[in-house]
């Protein structure tokens, strides 16, 4: 279903034409911020896992991620080697996907937009040109699924390149004894 239907029609209007001119002249785009506060940022107080546990990361990146723990520390991990825009940008969809109001849904896909995906964003994540053209379009009317073809690209590229890294890094050696 068309979530911006739920929107009266004059303000799904505004903000399908804002996105719209946006996705096509990203030059002019400092005339359409919309602006909302942000959320200080708490680190989760996650407990930490038992050496079987944190074993099990090593086949599942999945698992690492559902653990607010192993979150944490691979984030920490890429941060370390300035590769964390992946995992920022996996969040942020994450946070993007549980969004009910069609509203907060625009404004969290434009930020996520012009901080991950736009060229030359300020943590512009690596996609392919076919994968950035299908979010682009996704973002005329956003959906939760807008930006799932790059979040699962991302998590492949995650998995098949920082897992292992993370996995031989020092930090997860202490985790695992």
């Amino acid at each position: 279903p068309d979530l911006l239907l739920l929107v009266p029609s004059c303000r799904a209007k505004e903000i399908k034409t804002k996105l719209g001119t946006l996705l096509q002249k990203p030059d002019s785009a400092i005339d359409f911020i919309i602006t909302y506060p942000e959320k200080p940022e708490k680190p989760p107080k996650a407990q930490k896992p038992s050496p079987e546990e944190a074993l099990q990361w090593r086949d599942s990146l999945e698992k690492l991620l559902q653990n607010p723990y192993g979150l944490t520390s691979f984030h920490s991990f890429l941060r370390s080697e300035f590769s964390e825009e992946n995992i920022e940008f996996w969040v942020a969809c994450e946070d993007y996907k549980k969004t009910k109001s069609p509203v907060k849904m625009a404004e969290k896909a434009k930020k996520i937009y012009e901080e991950f995906i736009q060229t030359e964003a300020p943590k512009e994540v690596n996609i392919d040109h076919f994968t950035k053209a299908v979010t682009m379009k996704n973002l005329v009317e956003p959906s939760p699924s807008s930006f799932d073809m790059a979040q699962k690209r991302i998590f492949a590229l995650m998995e098949k390149d920082s897992l292992p890294r993370f996995v031989r890094s020092e930090f997860y050696q202490e985790l695992i004894k």
